[in-house]
């Protein structure tokens, strides 16, 4: 894989120094220089988006002040509402061949299909000098994150952005800047939860197959993962509790949830993560689960242990202590040495005990609000800046959040290095950092 990569970047190398690129063995003048041509930064991108059914909907719709001029998804049924409110927009089922024969004509791209097919996606775009956003999480596997983050800064005129719409919230703006200004003291723990999941986990590889609908392109859904025959348990929504398509319900919402962990903190990489859970099946993730990381301590900050709670699983009552608050399903609390911060991912923060914090001064607004999660993008590819979720940050996060489901899988405390991208001393969960792709495909 590494080599293919090498290869694929000394022939674009080669091939833009001549002022010509080479695109899916399409000959073309390079994205670049067609983006210099453009007058103003005014002017509406050209947006081509990768799955228009679902989310993927919802994403259309958000950067819908510009020009969508391709729609590709594999399910033509599932997009037809799509389609059909963008007449004039070229039509794929297969985004290899809408790079292959559409790549001149649109700027940017978003993506928003199976976490299995995002990395392909998303490095096929920055390999053709687009512009990109992507669904959370970023990628599949730790090593695609590292990959796509790496070559993302390879490129850093394409603005880049992970689906991450917490990071454009009030809520989450002033729950960095009270941490950051020091309210609550040293925050050296934090307790993270999800009501997920809320599709089927916990599966045994499906009995019930047949052949694809006629409106399925089911070899590009299938993508890089291994082939098999097709089953209506696999599509659309539930492939999130299939290993071999989807992360589970950390992967669903760890990167929304723990944003403001890494963000507040600067977290890097942990040291040590394990994890404990039930229901789990080598096809499927685990119907709840506990897991915990241990975040080494930096020049600014002394060490973070931060916990990760789904399915049935919540903090200990304890530890929320003070709260009035409703019950909250998706959250999280910072403990420090002055008090605590707890957040609902919709909400604003929380000082414990209240008694403690009334009428305390809070630091004033530092960060730069955002004009909103779609339009920050927008302007980040008209003006060369970066956004907020970019992806060296959220791949730097992505990478994190995977590891817990690496410890899922192998059920034992495993130690990180980071720099050489492996467990010590564990070559099986090592093997879990990258996996294998089907003939065909690669980043």
């Amino acid at each position: 894989m590494a080599d293919s990569l090498s290869r694929r970047e000394m022939i674009q190398k080669a091939t833009l120094a001549s002022g010509l690129g080479t695109l899916g063995g399409v000959w073309a003048e390079p994205a670049t220089a067609q983006r210099k041509k453009r007058k103003s930064p005014n002017e509406k991108l050209n947006i081509a988006c990768i799955g228009v059914g679902g989310q993927g909907a919802t994403d259309v719709n958000g950067v819908s002040g510009e020009n969508i001029v391709a729609l590709c998804d594999v399910d033509e049924r599932r997009a037809a509402s799509t389609f059909e409110r963008y007449p004039n927009a070229k039509r794929f089922q297969d985004f290899r061949e809408m790079f292959d024969k559409f790549h001149k004509e649109f700027d940017a791209v978003t993506v928003t299909i199976p976490d299995h097919n995002h990395a392909v996606a998303t490095a096929l775009a920055l390999h053709n000098d687009k512009h990109v956003y992507c669904q959370k999480p970023l990628t599949h596997s730790v090593w695609e994150a590292r990959e796509i983050a790496n070559l993302a800064q390879s490129r850093p005129r394409l603005a880049t952005q992970m689906g991450t719409q917490g990071h454009a919230f009030e809520g989450y703006h002033r729950l960095v800047e009270i941490i950051q200004g020091g309210v609550i003291g040293e925050v050296r723990e934090v307790h993270v939860w999800t009501d997920r999941p809320i599709w089927p986990q916990g599966l045994s590889r499906p009995t019930k197959i047949m052949l694809p609908p006629t409106t399925l392109n089911w070899e590009s859904w299938i993508g890089p993962a291994a082939m098999r025959m097709y089953s209506p348990d696999y599509l659309p929504f539930v492939w999130r509790g299939w290993w071999d398509f989807g992360t589970g319900a950390l992967g669903d919402m760890a990167c929304h949830l723990m944003d403001p962990v890494f963000w507040a903190l600067g977290l890097g990489a942990p040291t040590t993560v394990s994890a404990t859970s039930e229901g789990a099946t080598p096809d499927s993730p685990p119907t709840s689960s506990i897991i915990k990381y241990e975040f080494p301590k930096t020049k600014t900050r002394e060490g973070v242990a931060m916990t990760w709670y789904d399915g049935k699983h919540r903090p200990p009552d304890a530890l929320l202590e003070g709260a009035t608050s409703p019950k909250i399903d998706n959250g999280s609390l910072y403990i420090g040495t002055k008090g605590k911060l707890l957040i609902d991912h919709n909400g604003m923060p929380i000082l414990l005990p209240k008694a403690q914090f009334e009428g305390a001064k809070l630091p004033p607004p530092t960060i730069k609000r955002s004009p909103g999660h779609y339009l920050q993008w927008i302007e980040a590819c008209k003006n060369h800046t970066p956004t907020g979720s970019n992806f060296k940050y959220a791949g730097n996060m992505t990478e994190s959040v995977l590891l817990g489901n690496i410890a899922l899988r192998t059920g034992r405390k495993l130690v990180w290095d980071s720099r050489k991208l492996e467990f010590k001393k564990d070559p099986e969960a090592t093997a879990l950092v990258r996996r294998e792709y089907r003939e065909g495909w690669s980043l």
